[in-house]
């Protein structure tokens, strides 16, 4: 009897964990694509989220009120530019496809002389600006034919602006409710773990705030810091469409020393248009301005809150662009964050059992044969004491 319960109750048990698992697959399934949105809009939400507390708790608005000026004002913060940016580069590239055109129509398609007489390539840069400018209709025909056949890459790359408005707008659209709801959820969210691990999440689940806040602060602060000092170059050395060129420059300053990559390659095209002083002296700018803000505000503001070692947050933040894309820049730092929390708490716990150890084997090893030879010494001497009181 009691064997055909357990084995009933043994079948439920796997039963109902494997509907578990069906209906997690599913949920995954059904979510998947919204993950990076909540995830962007979990990460905007806690960093300014005393900024909704002062609208709903000093100012005294309603939850609701207070949700909806802070998520129409992130959105203008990130539309604004974003709109900025998207238009200005349209102009740029119909400019240049226009000027690219009408040159090559004229049979004037030229490079720098700097790149002509490069070692290596310059004289397959000359053959070809030849061949191009001798049959200009032949070649402006060339074009639109791969045009025409490589029409699928242009699917795709609309395919991928398209699902990145769509991320973005739906992570816009959940950054309201965790306003209006992140308290709430976040208590939930604690206590699910809570009963899961124990009152030690409290420390991983502060560990997490402290370095998510951190990393925000300082990657952002150091990428804004970096575009508007490039931008400041590039207006100064005469650079082409410096607002889009400072833009370019913030999205690539959050990666870790990628704003070089920027201001260099725009050096190096004004000195291949002959503007040697302005692209020496962007280049100075760059190496003795630009590069000393990363160099100081990143480590400051994230090792400095967080007291985590810069190495790990940076290969925290390489790693985890790698692995999760763009906004692995914030989950990888947390992640290893909340490894080094753990290890650390091990450390701590088992600190005296380590270090007994440790003083046990100092004790117990070089001294051990001393230590042997002195008692076998006194069990002899207690063995003549009896001995004679016998006699």
């Amino acid at each position: 009897m009691i064997e055909n319960w357990t084995k009933e109750f043994l079948i439920q048990r796997l039963l109902a964990i494997t509907l578990l698992v069906v209906l997690f697959v599913l949920c995954f399934q059904v979510v998947q694509f919204f993950i990076v949105p909540a995830l962007w809009a979990a990460i905007l939400a806690y960093v300014t989220f005393p900024i909704y507390n002062f609208f709903h708790q000093r100012v005294r608005f309603s939850s609701n009120f207070s949700a909806a000026i802070m998520t129409v004002s992130i959105t203008l913060m990130i539309g604004v530019p974003l709109v900025v940016g998207i238009f200005i580069l349209q102009q740029e590239a119909l400019s240049l496809i226009s000027n690219l055109v009408y040159r090559i129509k004229v049979g004037y398609l030229d490079v720098p002389d700097s790149i002509k007489d490069l070692p290596i390539i310059g004289q397959q840069v000359k053959d070809v600006l030849w061949r191009i400018n001798k049959n200009p209709e032949g070649t402006l025909e060339a074009f639109r034919l791969w045009v025409q056949s490589h029409l699928y890459y242009g699917k795709v790359a609309f395919d991928v602006v398209f699902s990145g408005l769509a991320k973005l707008g739906m992570a816009l659209m959940t950054l309201f409710f965790f306003y209006r709801d992140g308290t709430s959820l976040v208590r939930q969210i604690r206590q699910a773990l809570r009963n899961i691990i124990g009152n030690r999440i409290d420390g991983y689940i502060d560990s997490v705030g402290t370095t998510t806040r951190a990393v925000v602060y300082g990657i952002g602060l150091t990428a804004l810091a970096q575009a508007l000092l490039a931008g400041i170059g590039y207006y100064f050395a005469g650079a082409p469409s410096p607002i889009l060129l400072t833009i370019v420059t913030f999205i690539i300053a959050l990666i870790p020393f990628g704003t070089p990559f920027v201001w260099g390659a725009v050096s190096i095209w004004l000195l291949s248009q002959g503007h040697t002083v302005e692209g020496i002296g962007l280049a100075l700018w760059g190496i003795l301005v630009i590069s000393w803000v990363d160099n100081l505000i990143r480590p400051i503001v994230i090792s400095g809150a967080t007291k985590i070692p810069f190495i790990i947050i940076f290969i925290g933040v390489l790693g985890g662009l790698t692995a999760f894309g763009f906004v692995g820049l914030f989950i990888g730092p947390v992640v290893l964050a909340i490894g080094l929390a753990v290890w650390r708490e091990w450390i701590s716990q088992h600190k005296n059992e380590l270090f007994a150890q440790q003083e046990g084997m100092l004790i117990d090893g070089p001294l051990q044969p001393k230590a042997t030879e002195q008692k076998m010494t006194e069990q002899n001497k207690d063995e003549n004491t009896v001995s004679t009181d016998q006699i």
